[in-house]
């Protein structure tokens, strides 16, 4: 049987491995545990910081606003060696950026930016919402690494991301790679991906001149969600 993730992200005060240290999960965690899931003493439980390390716990006191739990062992799992970044500007609808955050962090995306483009109509977004939409989608695929997140950036900042392989999604009719055909297996990756509306011509162009490489993702014209998600899941797999 899987155990309960939880999310903890300061992990500094446990002792790896070591079994004797212990720790009380925060107000909403414990509540979770013990008036959700009904968990009693002795019952295990998996911990993670989102930066690679998973704990596996067992509970010493069943307090549902301060579950006291002691650290038994724990694994950590370093960073790919081929970290997919997305750059993805705000949508006008948020619930459609919060879905593709979540299936970006399922996917596997390392780090989201969040950039502001000329078309851009969202000027601004609760960053603290956001963070808990990964947090969520995190445990709820089990995985041990949250992205990072960042901005909103100005797009012209995006553009002096260090990277080793950077493309740029637009719809412009100009000459374009499929990313399937271009992306490389080895080293880091960013993709960035424009608003409603496409990136404007003078984006796409300053984006060419840096360096960027324009790609397509398709046949189709994609929102810009479901452009996140192909590109991510196209980046992933290598």
């Amino acid at each position: 049987m899987t155990l309960p993730f939880f999310y903890a992200a300061d992990s500094s005060g446990y002792a790896d491995g070591a079994g004797n240290a212990t720790t009380v999960l925060d107000e909403a965690n414990s509540r979770h545990a013990v008036t959700v899931l009904r968990m009693q003493a002795d019952e295990a439980l998996h911990l993670t910081d989102g930066r690679g390390h998973l704990y596996t716990a067992t509970i010493v006191d069943a307090h549902k606003k301060h579950c006291a739990v002691r650290i038994v062992s724990s694994v950590y799992t370093p960073p790919p060696d081929n970290p997919v970044a997305i750059a993805v500007s705000p949508l006008k609808n948020a619930s459609r950026l919060e879905w593709f955050l979540e299936k970006a962090t399922e996917i596997g995306v390392h780090s989201i930016r969040l950039i502001q483009c000329r078309r851009t109509e969202k000027q601004q977004v609760r960053t603290d919402r956001l963070q808990q939409i990964l947090v969520s989608a995190m445990l709820q695929s089990q995985r041990s690494w949250i992205p990072e997140l960042e901005g909103p950036l100005p797009f012209e900042r995006v553009l002096s991301s260090v990277a080793d392989q950077r493309y740029i999604a637009h719809c412009l009719d100009a000459d374009r790679v499929s990313l399937r055909e271009a992306v490389r297996r080895e080293g880091s990756k960013l993709l960035l991906i424009g608003p409603e509306g496409d990136f404007a011509s003078e984006e796409t162009a300053a984006a060419l001149a840096a360096g960027f490489r324009a790609v397509t993702l398709g046949n189709t014209r994609l929102r810009t969600e479901t452009a996140a998600v192909v590109g991510a899941s196209l980046l992933c797999v290598f």
